[in-house]
């Protein structure tokens, strides 16, 4: 009997990063290392306004959507943090509350 796959323990992760190259370049790496069955790359980038050390910036940046689950989090933020140009990258964890039994399935999958 197939066990059913928990959409509970998935996980999209949200990084930003400053260039359209340093996003491939986590994207590939976490997905090689199965931290991460699938990135998402907006290769158009996104304006961010955010405060930094007192002022409100500005900034062009790349969204990282990436698909996980709760076992590999600790390890996908290490590699994240580890090739990330940024002193203090984003690193959003949104948990999933639905998704299809196939999708959930093959993302499992690829993470093991």
């Amino acid at each position: 009997m197939k066990t059913k796959p928990k959409a509970a323990a998935l996980r999209v992760v949200f990084v930003t990063c400053g260039s359209v190259e340093e996003a491939h370049k986590i994207a590939r790496a976490v997905v090689e290392q199965r931290l991460a069955a699938c990135v998402n790359i907006h290769t158009a980038p996104v304006e961010s306004i955010y405060r930094w050390k007192g002022k409100v910036e500005t900034a062009r940046e790349y969204l990282l959507l990436i698909k996980t689950n709760t076992r590999r989090l600790k390890s996908l933020e290490r590699e994240v943090l580890r090739l990330h140009s940024y002193d203090t990258p984003e690193f959003l964890v949104l948990p999933v509350s639905y998704a299809t039994r196939k999708y959930a399935g093959w993302l499992l999958e690829c993470l093991s």
